[in-house]
């Protein structure tokens, strides 16, 4: 391979490395905007907990879990290439991913994505859940239960070759093996955990707890959406021109048409125009539209991305009345958008068919029952060990002056009780 293009490829590969570490950002701003500010400095906190530990843990071991090497004629469950990071030999020439690609930047770009499942997490037990259990669950799950579901198909397992070598489950840039995985931990959590004072009534009808920046939140979805174009665009694993021209628009569309999705079905069944089911339908779009953003048509990539955005909406009308606290619509968003968005690739594009969607259903399971087990395991055992939810007083005073010493915002703090 030129060494010109082979540094192009690395290159790029860096930029979406960076966009994917950007989304971070927009992960926090709309987090915060969505809550209250009595409770934004322990969301920040969370947030840039999950970046230093998940990114340190996956170098301890998670990206050797996810990447294992699985022995031919072994079950491709679970194996492990050891400790640290080791580049081999050829790790920094073109022979090493087609030349897409360094060893390093392999890591770095694949560390990036490890983190954003706890995120998911964090965000559906805002405002109510102790600090210190939230850590130690962290650890965990991004320490090994990310990386042993990616292992299954990204990492060469079982469900990269249910149907053979030439067939098996297909998840592009992680539709159920990023955003499902942090969604399957948010509904066990959430459950666990409980609603926060006054979501509900005694009637059982749930209450609206208006976040306290929407401005924020609208500006960390718009973030959101940028780094999309690295979480999708460098999945194409170089800078291949076709390719990541037809991920990008694919991308690109499918947020689109999932906000206008959201937007016009929360119109039609509440009679205003909600700027957060608008935000979290162009979320639902760009999570449905990962699984298969490669293997769809820009007319394709609109129909899911719609579809996700009426999802959206329905499928927070859904955790309500199952008396279920989620505040940013976390679950909605990354479990069911993203359910949807990896049966979609059966039904959609380049490998459509009944084979492939149940291919498809399979890997939905897998990762469904053992991000289940392994989540109700941990968060089961942090509850009745060391609880895991804050007092009344701490809850209705705010996290942040209970947990933390501090306010978000010096000079004004206000009882949003």
């Amino acid at each position: 391979m030129d060494t010109g293009l082979f540094t192009a490829n690395n290159v790029w590969m860096m930029v979406c490395t960076a966009l994917v570490f950007f989304m971070h950002s927009g992960f926090a701003f709309l987090e915060i905007g969505l809550t209250r500010q009595k409770n934004a400095i322990n969301i920040i906190f969370k947030n840039v907990f999950i970046i230093t530990v998940g990114l340190l843990m996956y170098y301890i071991g998670g990206f050797n879990l996810m990447y294992p090497g699985f022995e031919e004629g072994s079950l491709g469950i679970l194996d492990f290439a050891g400790f640290g990071i080791d580049p081999p030999e050829n790790g920094m020439t073109p022979d090493y991913a087609d030349g897409g690609y360094t060893w390093w930047t392999d890591f770095l770009f694949q560390g990036m994505f490890a983190a954003t499942a706890a995120t998911i997490v964090s965000g559906a037990v805002a405002e109510r859940i102790k600090i210190g259990p939230f850590m130690v669950f962290v650890i965990l799950y991004v320490g090994l239960v990310y990386p042993i579901v990616g292992s299954w198909q990204w990492g060469g397992g079982f469900l990269s070759t249910l149907g053979g070598d030439d067939a098996g489950f297909y998840d592009f840039a992680g539709s159920t093996l990023v955003h499902s995985v942090g969604g399957w931990g948010a509904i066990i959590a959430i459950t666990l955990l409980g609603a926060r004072i006054g979501k509900f009534g005694k009637d059982g009808k749930p209450r609206a707890i208006p976040g306290h920046s929407i401005p924020l939140a609208t500006a960390g979805v718009l973030i959101l959406w940028l780094g999309w174009f690295g979480f999708n665009g460098g999945s194409v694993l170089s800078a291949d021109p076709t390719n990541t021209s037809l991920v990008l628009v694919t991308t690109c569309l499918a947020a689109a048409a999932g906000g206008l999705g959201s937007f016009i079905l929360s119109y039609q069944l509440y009679k205003n125009y909600d700027l957060t089911m608008f935000l979290n339908g162009i979320l639902g779009g760009l999570v449905g539209i990962t699984a298969g953003a490669d293997l769809m048509s820009p007319n394709e990539a609109v129909i899911i991305g719609f579809i996700a955005g009426l999802i959206v909406v329905l499928g927070v009308a859904l955790i309500d009345r199952i008396r279920l606290d989620d505040p940013v619509g976390a679950v909605t968003v990354h479990l069911i958008c993203g359910i949807w968005g990896t049966l979609a690739v059966g039904i959609f594009g380049d490998k459509a068919g009944w084979e492939q969607f149940t291919y498809q259903l399979a890997g939905v399971a897998a990762a469904g029952v053992f991000c289940c087990l392994s989540a109700f395991l941990i968060i089961y055992g942090l509850k009745k060990t060391v609880g895991i939810r804050v007092t009344r007083e701490e809850e209705l005073d705010g996290l942040d002056i209970h947990e933390h010493k501090m306010d978000a915002y010096a000079d004004f703090r206000m009882n949003q009780h």
